[in-house]
């Protein structure tokens, strides 16, 4: 049997309420050359019999079991099952639009660089959406180009996890997907930039995500905020900050939160650079607190400017920028 060009690998717990809409919009895809590996991870509704229903009209569609371990366990079982050299993640109560695998797998077939890619998202219903959502939303669909994903890596996840069509290959390298106490996608993500892969985002919006309150990443401690500044921290002491030493931009909230993150990882803080006059010239944990004025020129320890402050990103990176410092090289910007 010749092998789709595509392999949609969609996990299923308890989602009747939204399923056959996520089906149906699967269904109008343009580029109909692929099968779909539905995992229902033991769920006690109705949605392994709305699954069968469906691969009974649809031979494209294969149920598979899962663990009912959680999200990954019941990913790598697809994972397992999935026999194209693309893999389209979907979630069971999303809306894919009917262009989305056509445009994704040419962006791939166009740029042997990437390793995956997702899309523009748009969030649903409207009604509702935090202001929190909307500026992730916003800032997530103005990254498109490999370099803006590799910059902000470590502001937010820069890929929405069901938007995204990855490559076989690279994805079995990792040993798919991995539960370390974090976000599991944004982990994926950050480990395909540790291995030299580059990542982007078709610049039109291709699926509707859907907003709910019992989504796991509002309700399991792996998806609080904690979770994401370990990961955070783990990436830059296995790349940037390797050597275990660096400067960092922030004391306060967030710069204490990085800190005590890295120092977990054996980073080192060896200067704080701030703006709070308070602060500036005394000691911090045994490291001097600088102002940004202060700051003396790249010497080979990285930056990490962590400041939560609204538009306080902007300012550093201009601050930096203006003294010859190169982001991603010398400095990171984490969130």
């Amino acid at each position: 049997m010749a092998s789709p060009a595509i392999s949609v690998l969609l996990p299923a717990r308890n989602a009747e309420p939204w399923l056959e809409q996520a089906l149906r919009s699967l269904q109008a895809q343009t580029l109909g050359d692929f099968e779909l590996i539905a995992v229902d991870d033991r769920s006690t509704d109705r949605t392994r019999a709305l699954l069968e229903q469906a691969g009974s009209r649809d031979r494209r569609l294969r149920v598979v079991t899962g663990p009912g371990t959680g999200i990954c366990g019941a990913l790598n079982a697809g994972l397992a099952e999935c026999r194209a050299p693309f893999i389209a993640r979907m979630d069971a109560d999303d809306l894919a639009l009917p262009r989305r695998f056509e445009l994704q797998l040419a962006a791939l077939e166009a740029d042997p660089r990437l390793a995956a890619v997702g899309s523009r998202v748009e969030c649903f219903p409207r009604e509702g959406l935090s202001e929190g959502f909307l500026a992730y939303e916003a800032w997530l669909n103005s990254l498109t180009e490999p370099a803006d994903l590799l910059r902000d890596r470590l502001i937010e996840s820069p890929i929405v996890h069901p938007s995204a069509m990855l490559r076989a290959e690279p994805l079995r390298a990792l040993g798919g997907w991995s539960s370390c106490g974090w976000p599991e996608d944004y982990a994926l993500w950050l480990a395909l930039f540790e291995r030299g892969h580059a990542l982007a985002n078709v610049p039109e919006v291709l699926l509707r995500w859907r907003d709910r309150g019992e989504r796991l990443t509002r309700t399991h401690p792996d998806y609080a905020m904690a979770a994401h500044v370990r990961l955070k921290a783990h990436h830059l002491a296995r790349g940037a900050l390797r050597e275990g030493r660096c400067i960092l931009w922030g004391a306060g909230k967030t710069g204490r939160a990085f800190y005590r993150a890295l120092g977990a990882q054996g980073v080192r803080v060896e200067l704080f650079v701030d703006i709070d006059p308070r602060k500036i010239g005394r000691t911090l944990h045994g490291a001097p607190v600088v102002s940004p004025d202060e700051l003396p020129p790249y010497s080979g320890v990285h930056l990490v400017a962590a400041v939560g402050a609204k538009g306080a990103r902007a300012l550093i990176r201009e601050h930096l920028a203006r003294a010859g410092w190169r982001e991603v090289e010398q400095f990171s910007c984490v969130g």
